[in-house]
């Protein structure tokens, strides 16, 4: 197993930086309120040498699928071979407000975009005409970018076991989050169905999860510096069109997401913060000293984790809090014996 770091703008050139030097793998940009991937990653790019550069994830709703395939194109060929296009549907409320975009069938839509994206990448002009997506005539997509990969991977954010096996059978890696080890065997096994649907087997499937990292001796301190971070994706949108609730619920904690819900509705954030239960951080997140994250690795890889991304944002708000972490995250992953 490997580990990922995810990033955000803040102090992103130092961080990457040393996380290459740390033995890092990849490093992830997500979207949302902060930053969009694409930026973030082309800094990254002139930064580094060698990790891989993923987007975790741009977001479907917000680009047309040749404008997705153009920057896939245009950051794998700036970095010299080291882009990997991570995407996803992301919240129904967030496509609708965010993007003014539709949500209803997030399968269909997923294997239309990533159907088109693919063809313009192994070379255009691209026609197609889906359900959803309607690309070509007078000026079809047509990408005459120089230097990248037409094979290039592509990762799908995926929850439910539809989405999974879809990932499985179209996509190169999956890239989950706030997910636990059991959780993850069994995401690797609707995967591993997607693959045998596609005639493949799981050799050089890429399964990423990244996971709110907080280090420190107290497991119960560390997961508090997480809890804001918990409430902002389960407080995003319609709680019951969040898939951060869905998750939440999935797990058993629908009483503890409701309350959350609950106590958010009235400002009181504080509160909704104290609703989360100590156990739900503690399955989905990296808390604690060196050696007890250094287990929940071996737990991981156990599970088939082959890139672990930690994310470093939530429980530092410097750039030396957030290196520290790095550091530990790494040393942590040395004493599991289960680096690779």
């Amino acid at each position: 197993m490997r580990l990922a770091v995810n990033l955000t703008h803040q102090g992103a050139s130092e961080l990457a930086r040393a996380a290459e030097r740390l033995g890092y793998a990849a490093a992830l940009a997500p979207e949302g309120y902060r930053s969009d991937a694409a930026s973030l990653l082309g800094l990254v790019a002139g930064q580094t040498r060698r990790m891989a550069l993923i987007s975790g994830v741009m977001q479907i709703p917000a680009r047309p699928p040749g404008l997705a395939a153009l920057t896939a194109a245009t950051l794998d060929s700036l970095s010299g071979g080291r882009f990997g296009l991570g995407l996803g549907v992301s919240n129904p409320d967030v496509a609708a407000g965010w993007y003014g975009a539709g949500s209803d069938r997030p399968l269909e839509r997923t294997r239309e975009y990533v159907e088109i994206v693919r063809r313009a990448l192994a070379g255009g002009p691209v026609e197609y005409e889906g359900r959803h997506y309607r690309v070509g005539g007078p000026a079809p997509v047509h990408l005459l970018t120089e230097g990248f990969r037409p094979d290039l991977p592509v990762y799908l954010a995926a929850v439910g076991p539809r989405n999974l096996r879809l990932a499985g059978e179209i996509a190169d890696g999956w890239i989950g989050v706030f997910t636990s080890p059991d959780a993850v065997a069994d995401a690797v096994e609707a995967i591993g169905e997607g693959r045998k649907r596609a005639g493949k087997d799981l050799a050089g499937f890429d399964v990423l999860p990244s996971l709110p990292t907080a280090v420190g001796p107290d497991p119960a301190t560390a997961a508090d510096q997480l809890r804001g971070q918990y409430v902002y994706l389960l407080g995003i949108g319609d709680a019951e069109r969040n898939i951060y609730c869905a998750m939440a619920r999935r797990m058993g904690y629908g009483d503890a997401a409701d309350e959350l819900r609950a106590r958010l509705a009235a400002g009181d954030r504080v509160g909704a913060a104290a609703a989360l239960p100590l156990d739900l951080i503690d399955r989905t997140a990296l808390i604690g000293p060196v050696p007890r994250i250094a287990a929940r690795l071996a737990e991981y890889a156990a599970a088939g984790v082959t890139t672990l991304g930690v994310m470093v944002s939530a429980a530092a708000a410097t750039v030396e809090g957030r290196l520290a972490i790095l550091e530990d995250c790494a040393a942590a992953l040395e004493q599991s014996g289960v680096a690779g």
